[in-house]
């Protein structure tokens, strides 16, 4: 079978990186029609403020798989990253990174067996970038998390550990502090988990899981995390086993598939042949596993294995020889060792990878507003600042239920904070008869503290199905 795919050679070292992997490829005997494409710094520099040509956009869209190099974002132009904005456009919500010991590559953990696969949501958390300046000196920025993207990742997950005959996924969450947002992610992973009792699954304290990485990173299968937590986590993970320059990387959505290293283009050594092809052409290895093409797939992961263990013409950053290859001599030395087998290269029984698309459907529940937080920029002290506001208050539907500083209660005070403390004061307001507020009542509260007060923010406090959806402050009964 010939496969279409687009092939983005990228920026600083990804051309040498990215044509050494296709012509190992070819050497495997895999037929491919690459249809070569931009993006990047070049691009950004053509104006095109999204890093992404549209024949780019229009190319994978059409082949539905691409290999690329890495992409730097300039400075002083272009907008957002040009990774950024293939991960968004096509919704590749799962990264994949493999991490795996290579024999050869020498470190603390060279003889240890390590063989994980860490999972992590890409496109949801911190990573959406949704950040706000509230004061001069408060920042804000929005954590969002969805039951829809949680069960999205937490299946790839799953099927992952199936495609490749993994026994356990472990989901590594912070829900012992974010209760709501990573607990989601803990919730949906329980549920989805309940679906493959053939499979162990476990839950882990991302803190912990990173302790344990460290400690005995042979008990981890299949890691699943948000966005944060595994774009942290993948990077320990690629040091456990020789670093960035032999990680390789995957982007998956419902429609297509991206397939790249994850290092940077290094503009340092570009076009000077001595780049590490190592972790494009691992990542070109799980994409030809992505076609089926299993058995090419093997033949290029022996052949790397026995290149490296070998320590033949080896780059810089993985040789300890002074007697250092170019990235071409590399790459032919893998070429000429494809059809060998490494005596330590154990087979796995690789399947396709078969998930279907989740769908988004939004529950059905009562919910009713019953109260809410407002966030009040003021230099007044709490204990100032609460009486005038319960007066503001008085004889309404309202009842000023507490005020917080960074989380913590300081009035009515419960004799921990004294001193100075921010000016941005979280005040919650709630129904003094737990009934929904209507939006009048909600917008004259407004107004009324608007009259003595500049408030900068303002979430709404929820009962859904009977259920506080919002967390309690600290020393708030």
């Amino acid at each position: 079978m010939k496969h279409t795919v687009t092939l983005i050679p990228g920026d600083g070292i990804g051309p040498e990186v990215v044509f050494s992997a296709k012509k190992v490829i070819e050497a495997a005997g895999v037929s491919v029609r690459w249809e070569i494409c931009e993006a990047g710094a070049e691009t950004f520099k053509k104006g095109i403020i999204t890093g992404v040509p549209v024949e780019t956009i229009e190319s994978i869209k059409r082949n539905k798989i691409a290999l690329k190099g890495p992409l730097e974002t300039p400075v002083g132009f272009g907008e957002k990253s040009a990774n950024v904005t293939l991960r968004k456009l096509f919704d590749t919500y799962g990264n994949i990174r493999p991490v795996k010991n290579i024999p050869g590559i020498k470190g603390p953990y060279e003889h240890y067996n390590i063989d994980m696969v860490i999972v992590r949501e890409n496109v949801e958390d911190l990573y959406t970038g949704i950040e706000h300046m509230q004061t001069p000196d408060v920042a804000q920025t929005l954590k969002l998390i969805s039951r829809w993207g949680c069960e999205k990742i937490v299946r790839l997950a799953f099927a992952i550990a199936e495609s490749e005959g993994r026994h356990k996924v472990t989901c590594a969450t912070k829900a012992n502090i974010m209760k709501m947002t990573e607990g989601m992610m803990k919730r949906v992973f329980e549920d989805v988990a309940a679906e493959f009792p053939h499979l162990k699954s476990e839950h882990m304290i991302v803190d912990n899981c990173a302790h344990q990485m460290v400690m005995n990173p042979e008990q981890f299968d299949v890691v699943v995390m948000t966005n944060l937590n595994g774009d942290i986590l993948s990077d320990l993970g690629s040091a456990l086993v020789g670093g960035l320059g032999i990680a390789p990387g995957a982007n998956y959505g419902d429609q297509v598939a991206i397939f790249e290293a994850v290092h940077g283009s290094a503009p340092n050594i570009a076009n000077q042949n001595r780049a590490n092809p190592t972790a494009v052409i691992a990542s070109s290895i799980m994409m030809l596993r992505h076609l089926g093409e299993f058995d090419a797939a093997d033949a290029i992961e022996n052949a790397l294995h026995v290149t490296i263990a070998n320590g033949r013409h080896l780059t810089e950053d993985i040789s300890r020889s002074t007697d250092l290859g170019s990235t071409t001599e590399f790459t032919d030395t893998v070429i000429n060792n494809l059809g060998k087998t490494h005596s330590d290269w154990t087979k796995r029984a690789y399947n396709p990878l078969t998930f279907k698309p989740v769908k988004m459907i939004e529950k059905t529940t009562d919910q009713r507003t019953i109260g809410v937080d407002v966030f009040i920029h003021s230099s007044e002290h709490s204990l100032t600042l609460g009486s005038l506001l319960e007066a503001l208050v008085k004889d309404s539907e309202f009842t000023l239920k507490m005020i917080a500083n960074r989380g913590v209660q300081v009035y009515p005070d419960i004799g921990g904070l004294d001193g100075e403390v921010s000016p941005h004061h979280q005040c919650r307001f709630l129904s003094t008869s737990n009934e929904a507020l209507s939006e009048g009542n909600l917008i004259k509260l407004i107004q009324d503290i608007s009259t003595n007060y500049k408030w900068v923010h303002i979430e709404r406090l929820y009962l859904i199905d009977n259920t506080p959806s919002y967390t309690k402050i600290q020393g708030e009964e």
